[in-house]
């Protein structure tokens, strides 16, 4: 599976794991096993965590819930914004805690009971800075894209969810076309 993290923001990479919405749409959350791939290289676990298919489809509900929250064509709806709003206050973090060492003081934090919701609490507390935010969120122009990205550029006129990928694709096609009508 060909993960992609170019959205700028944790909420939008989970946003972007339902690839080309412009068209019929290519899930990449197929199950709990590349949920728990996606939760590890996206950071939110170190190590295998139990992901069951009940997991799965409560990743997809939030995830769709954040994409409606964050790009509405008009207000979001109540039952978005409730969902996204559970799902950030459904596992706080446990407390840090000091750790007396021959070194000194060291700072633990303890792992959570309920790493996935952990992991969906930070992705929901994510979409809400990003939606009270001035960022703007943005699709990619590309025509073969639609993946969306957190646009911070001073103007807020980023066009590409990565230059190294769309942007580059869209100038070289571009040059292309240039060169074929000075022929």
């Amino acid at each position: 599976m060909e993960w992609v993290f170019d959205g700028g923001r944790p909420c939008l990479d989970l946003v972007n794991t339902l690839r080309s919405r412009h068209e019929d749409g290519v899930e990449l959350l197929t199950g709990p096993d590349a949920l728990a791939e996606w939760l590890s290289l996206a950071g939110f676990t170190t190590g295998p965590v139990p992901v069951t298919a009940g997991n799965v489809l409560a990743a997809k509900a939030l995830r769709e819930a954040i994409d409606r929250v964050l790009l509405p064509p008009e207000e979001p709806s109540e039952m978005d914004v409730e969902l996204v709003n559970n799902a950030a206050a459904s596992a706080p973090a446990p407390p840090p805690r000091l750790v007396l060492t021959s070194d000194g003081l060291r700072r633990e934090v303890p792992a959570p009971k309920d790493p996935v919701a952990a992991a969906f609490a930070a992705l929901a507390a994510d979409a809400i800075d990003l939606a009270t935010s001035d960022a703007a969120v943005r699709i990619c122009a590309a025509d073969d894209c639609g993946q969306r990205f957190c646009d911070a550029s001073p103007r807020r006129n980023r066009q590409w969810c990565s230059m190294a990928r769309c942007g580059n694709r869209a100038k070289a096609r571009a040059h292309y076309a240039r060169t074929l009508t000075r022929d």
